[in-house]
């Protein structure tokens, strides 16, 4: 039977009223899903320096002001949204909607939501913006390497609520994959599959994570004395510039879910020293016409992955910067936590910096294996290969990491040392029952400070080519500089609890 005979309901609602995909969204489109869903207003979302979702809601009041909305934008003040990296008197904004990302707001019923593009008073794309850095890092790489590059991340967040019944209690550090009823949010999961899947259409699968905290300690009121669950949420690939805006709205859904159902989701690096911290591992993917070109025919890692690799070997401490922006960020990067500490690569290997996963490259139809019965044969994409960076967590700000992993790709193909990087960072077997395989390649980054002087001296690996503006450099020094905590001396441990908790909402 054809696909075309299934009837999916995971899709973007503007779609089925106008029977078109998203790519293919027009102004005079969103005229008649007003009329039609008994639309009020339009909100339009961007996201900040602080890495969240803003907004501003704008009232249906005719066809003539809709349109103007729609074809002219707003203004918003950028001073704001930009604090220490745009004057006040130069403050106005527009923010003009892009058409492709319009959803229905689950949250808000009778609005008609957009993500939207800072724009200057000349009408270009503002500089500084994260998305706009991030749209630009990729034209250069697309321009110069004529190449596709894919990302999907991987939001990992604990949920935090009141105790319940003391019944199929989880172990700590055990409750990976698990199942209700020893799973506890399986409902609130769910709703969060379901919206994210219909606004982002990128969802590729869900599930309980590590971490389980039975009773959490804190002089935070909200989270004092309650249970934490840790869940995950994993995108299928998408472009990189899509996959940055997928990954603030499924944060901003997350959120929105929790709060609905009276308890918090929160992506703090760390919530307790004795639990699996939250990171944010992305992957990249690199593609030609469509097609993923991470391996050769013979299943071998192509030339183009490699270098892919030894990109991100050279941009891995400065890319915390922008992946690691808090104190607690550095206490989830430990030894003997899944969580890298050195800078290396290895395949299938859960504590490298850069992992090589499982990809199908070279097997296919499996079900075969296990369904011999089966007559007929699936042809689905054979290659699958992802490359994954497993330093970033919760409290990323995901455009300029992106932004950053872009540059990271765009370096490999310009330079011929690349391969040899790669080489060179490479850890065959275990490394976590061999020290000795890792103790001679470089640290990461161990603090906020430390991050910021590495970003420093390499800051022209951002600026060149006037990708990243030096303006936002500076900014991003200055807001590691002022997370100065000392982390040494654990005996303190309240100390060390009132680091990590104060970061509840990043």
């Amino acid at each position: 039977m054809s696909s075309n005979n299934f009837s999916y309901s995971l899709i973007n609602p503007i779609s089925v009223v106008l029977d078109k995909p998203s790519k293919d969204f027009q102004r005079g489109d969103f005229l008649k899903v007003i009329k039609k869903k008994n639309i009020e207003r339009i909100t339009f979302h961007y996201t900040a320096m602080d890495g969240r979702l803003k907004e501003l809601k704008l009232p249906v009041t005719s066809s003539h002001n809709t349109e103007l909305i729609l074809a002219e934008g707003e203004r918003v003040d950028g001073s704001s949204l930009f604090k220490g990296i745009i004057d006040n008197d130069v403050s106005d904004l527009y923010v003009m909607p892009e058409y492709k990302t319009a959803f229905l707001n689950p949250f808000d019923k009778g609005s008609l939501d957009f993500i939207c593009r800072y724009l200057t008073k000349d009408g270009e794309r503002a500089c500084f913006a994260p998305d706009n850095i991030l749209a630009k890092s990729y034209k250069l790489f697309h321009v110069n390497t004529e190449l596709e590059l894919y990302a999907l991340g991987e939001l990992e967040f604990y949920l935090v609520r009141d105790k319940g019944q003391n019944l199929y209690s989880i172990l700590p550090q055990e409750a990976y994959h698990e199942s209700a009823p020893f799973r506890k949010n399986g409902d609130i999961l769910n709703e969060i599959i379901r919206l994210t899947s219909e606004i982002t259409g990128a969802v590729k699968y869900a599930h309980s994570e590590v971490g389980f905290i039975e009773t959490i300690e804190s002089e935070i009121e909200q989270i004092n004395g309650k249970q934490a669950e840790q869940l995950e949420l994993e995108f299928s690939t998408k472009s990189i510039e899509e996959m940055a805006d997928a990954l603030v709205v499924g944060r901003w859904i997350i959120r929105n879910v929790a709060y609905q159902h009276g308890c918090l989701a929160t992506f703090v690096p760390k919530l307790d020293e004795n639990a699996a911290g939250n990171g944010l591992h992305v992957h990249l993917e690199l593609k030609k016409d469509g097609k993923n070109i991470m391996r050769n025919m013979d299943g071998k890692l192509s030339e183009e992955a490699i270098r892919l690799i030894g990109g991100l070997c050279k941009y891995a401490d400065s890319l915390t910067a922008f992946g690691n922006t808090v104190t607690s960020s550095y206490l989830r990067l430990v030894p003997d936590q899944e969580a890298p500490t050195r800078i290396y690569c290895s395949e299938l290997n859960r504590s490298a910096l850069i992992r090589i996963p499982l990809g199908w490259s070279n097997v296919y139809d499996l079900a075969r294996v296990v369904n011999p019965h089966e007559e007929s044969i699936f042809e689905g994409a054979r290659r699958r290969q992802t490359v994954e960076l497993r330093s970033p967590d919760g409290s990323s700000l995901v455009h300029l990491l992106l932004a950053g992993m872009t540059m990271s790709a765009e370096w490999a193909f310009k330079e011929s040392n690349s391969l040899k990087l790669a080489e060179k960072f490479y850890v065959k077997g275990n490394s976590v029952q061999d020290e000795e395989n890792i103790s001679d390649f470089p640290m990461l980054p161990a603090s906020c400070v430390e991050s910021s002087k590495v970003l420093l001296e390499k800051r022209e690996l951002y600026e060149r080519e006037r990708i990243f503006p030096s303006s936002v450099i500076e900014y991003i020094v200055n807001l590691l500089k002022k997370e100065n905590y000392d982390l040494k001396g654990y005996e303190r441990l309240d100390e060390i609890k009132r680091i990590m908790h104060k970061d509840l909402y990043c």
